[in-house]
């Protein structure tokens, strides 16, 4: 199927309509940090985004390379320090969502950005955890962004930096964690939320030219599809026109 925007742009414009105004989001960087300034651009001006660095209400206008950019300071209502935004904004559960990507992703939505092999010899060695296990453990909810292919999306993680939902019902809990886990995770093919009674991740919504078949064979266990699985809205003009401009698609 032809369409007038990319895989990647239609996966970022869903994430992006996950946010809303009004809200406190702990952004990472990349596909996250894309989404999240999107959605600002366009239906949530409101929103208030943190990054890691202690940029609080930040408003860059371009996207930042890392949490140590510049823009990210120049642009916030105030910088404070780390240990704060841990602390007293992350740990007491003040974040209404956190943004996060992976390398790979289980079926409960258990996050690896650590390694890929076994810890002690990885075939590859990842950037780390960085603020991302806090993210996840703290905030009121979490949404994961990632392309979705069987090297991603594995039956069990090679080593879990950020808990999802962990083995299934109840681990969250047994764990101490505060927030409610990954609420969905956006991909490039679809949207996948945790079933309510199992907590296992299930196919809710393809995007366009997408089909359940096409979810199910780029995923490494027995993807489950809702029964009543929906079609993304495509982007709008004003959504792709805002976002080629974030990421220099335009050619401006």
């Amino acid at each position: 199927m032809t369409t007038g925007y990319t895989s990647d742009e239609i996966m970022t414009v869903a994430a992006a309509r996950c946010l809303t105004s009004q809200t406190a989001c702990f952004v990472g960087i990349g596909l996250p940090s894309t989404a999240a300034n999107l959605a600002v651009r366009t239906h949530a001006p409101g929103l208030w985004m943190i990054y890691e660095s202690g940029t609080l209400g930040t408003r860059p206008d371009t996207l930042p390379l890392s949490i140590g950019d510049g823009v990210l300071a120049e642009t916030a209502d105030t910088v404070v320090s780390v240990p704060e935004v841990f602390n007293y904004w992350l740990q007491p559960g003040r974040i209404d969502v956190g943004f996060l990507g992976a390398a790979q992703i289980d079926r409960y939505a258990n996050i690896n950005t650590t390694v890929i092999g076994d810890y002690t010899d990885p075939k590859v060695r990842l950037p780390g955890a960085g603020g991302a296990p806090e993210i996840a453990a703290s905030c009121r909810e979490v949404v994961v962004i990632v392309r979705q292919s069987r090297r991603a999306f594995v039956e069990r993680v090679d080593f879990v930096t950020s808990v999802g939902h962990g083995a299934g019902p109840g681990d969250r809990e047994r764990l101490g964690l505060r927030g409610a886990g990954p609420t969905r995770v956006i991909t490039d093919l679809g949207v996948l939320e945790p079933d309510p009674a199992t907590r296992e991740l299930t196919l809710v919504q393809v995007h366009p030219g997408v089909s359940a078949e096409d979810a199910r064979a780029a995923t490494g266990w027995d993807l489950a599809v809702a029964p009543d699985l929906a079609t993304t809205p495509e982007p709008t003009p004003e959504e792709l026109k805002v976002l080629r401009s974030l990421t220099g698609a335009d050619g401006v």
